[in-house]
């Protein structure tokens, strides 16, 4: 898979998190902060956010 740049709504599809709860947990270091794309523009690596879906997920098997 080739990494790529998601959105914002993009990565609330991914995850299912709101945007409140998105940036609540970035806030507190529990997701990847954005990346810069342009002056009034963020986003996400493909790539940061699977691996933040696939820890998420062993997370919750182990419990």
């Amino acid at each position: 898979m080739t990494d790529r740049i998601l959105r914002r709504p993009e990565v609330e599809r991914i995850t299912g998190l709101s945007k409140s709860t998105l940036y609540r947990m970035i806030a507190r270091g529990d997701f990847p902060a954005p990346a810069r794309i342009g002056e009034r523009a963020v986003g996400w690596h493909s790539r940061i956010v699977m691996a933040w879906l696939t820890s998420a997920a062993e997370s919750r098997e182990t419990c």
